[in-house]
């Protein structure tokens, strides 16, 4: 959408507003199916980025499985329509109650550590079909908050723990059907998926009767004009010989999976805020918008890099902002950054929005969340309305004889 359509939408809709393009996620999904052509891929889209039940439905219609962290994302997924064996549960940290749970759903299960799996192995013996994530102790680059494949990272089995891993399988007849690893995000070297890529291959040849590998995701996405991201089509090319020369020595044919979520949604999203006030000071300029890190943490939290334009005044002069929101914390979403001039109740576009922003947003200093729109054939769909008082006191119970 243009400038004008966007501003229109925050007329009809209000500000915040977050604004998803579904065409936008049609073709990231449909570039990954492309390049790896010819292989047997399963496409499972990492919900935990955007889990809305219109993003999940379309995903969906589109042919992706669904990849979740915890057991309510397991039921949005079935409510959504996935059926259970497209669903793999990857939790971290959870009851073995909770595992269970999956179990009774039936969707596909993968286990990250020796304990869980002693006990999946003790109480399903070779019943029920199991994933185990591997950790390869590689570093896929960029920022270090979200790397998760290292030495020190609480996910995943430790390559070097083969040997334990091996035993409770063989002790407790346990069917691994799947291997699983996952590095982080921002992969930007193919030459590192791949050496991730050989280790986990390499492991394969410890378990007969597989049916899949999961790569996980990671891939990185351009936050700036001019910025690099993962080579899609390169990765592909390369990591399906890798895969096919496997998978002929295994002696059959495998499925070939991937989790992303920021692939597939962040460049969708646009965040749309009104400036509230401009304020100078000794030191900077301030453009305070009417939002903050309760709706959009992403800068605070992971120090990420987002891209902000004025498209109330896309032409005018440009002029160092640092741009701020409304809590009463240190929420600040863009340090000295050049901007067409920013006036009293311009809209400023926030851009790679689709993912991790509002599936993390809180409501802190009691703010409610904003209405997210979806945008499909043209026209613009409310997914989610704006949350009114009523919303943040709809969990609390009346304590009013309490105090009387």
């Amino acid at each position: 959408m243009n400038n004008q359509e966007l501003i229109a939408l925050t007329e009809e809709f209000g500000t915040p507003l977050f604004v998803y393009d579904s065409a936008k996620m049609t073709d990231q999904y449909n570039r990954l199916v492309k390049a790896f052509d010819g292989i047997k891929l399963n496409v499972q889209y990492a919900c935990k980025a955007l889990n809305n039940q219109a993003i999940l439905k379309l995903f969906n219609s589109l042919g992706a499985g669904l990849d979740t962290v915890s057991i309510e994302e397991v039921k949005l997924g079935i409510l959504a329509g996935f059926s259970p064996e497209r669903i793999i549960y990857t939790p971290n940290g959870v009851s073995f109650e909770e595992i269970s749970e999956a179990v009774s759903l039936g969707v596909r299960v993968n286990i990250d550590n020796l304990v869980m799996l002693e006990k999946f192995g003790s109480t399903y013996g070779s019943s029920y079909p199991v994933c185990v994530r591997l950790n390869p102790h590689i570093v896929a680059g960029g920022n270090h908050k979200i790397q998760v494949g290292h030495i020190d990272s609480k996910f995943g089995i430790s390559i070097h723990q083969m040997r334990h891993l091996t035993r409770i399988v063989e002790a407790y007849k346990i069917h691994v059907n799947g291997l699983h690893m996952h590095t982080g995000s921002d992969i930007l070297d193919v030459g590192v998926f791949l050496r991730g890529s050989e280790i986990l291959l390499e492991a394969a040849f410890h378990f007969k009767e597989l049916e899949y590998i999961d790569y996980g995701s990671g891939f990185k996405v351009a936050y700036k004009p001019n910025d690099v991201s993962t080579d899609i089509e390169e990765l592909g090319k390369q990591l399906s010989v890798q895969f096919k020369e496997f998978c002929k020595e295994y002696g059959r044919d495998l499925e070939l999976a991937f989790e992303p979520g920021k692939f597939l949604v962040s460049e969708s999203g646009t965040f749309l805020c009104k400036v509230n006030v401009v304020k100078q000071t000794t030191a900077t300029v301030f453009a305070g918008v009417d939002s903050g890190f309760n709706h959009f943490i992403r800068p605070m939290f992971y120090d990420s890099y987002h891209h902000i334009t004025n498209i109330s005044n896309p032409d005018g002069p440009e002029r160092i902002y640092t741009v701020v929101g409304y809590i009463c914390e240190t929420d600040t979403f863009a340090w000295d950054r050049k901007i067409p001039e920013i006036r009293e109740n311009d809209i400023l576009a926030f851009h790679n929005a689709g993912a991790y922003v509002f599936a993390m947003s809180s409501n802190y200093n009691s703010r409610l969340r904003p209405a997210q729109v979806l945008l499909k054939d043209g026209k613009a769909h409310l997914i989610s309305r704006r949350e009114t008082i009523e919303d943040l006191l709809a969990t609390q119970v009346d304590v009013v004889d309490l105090f009387s």
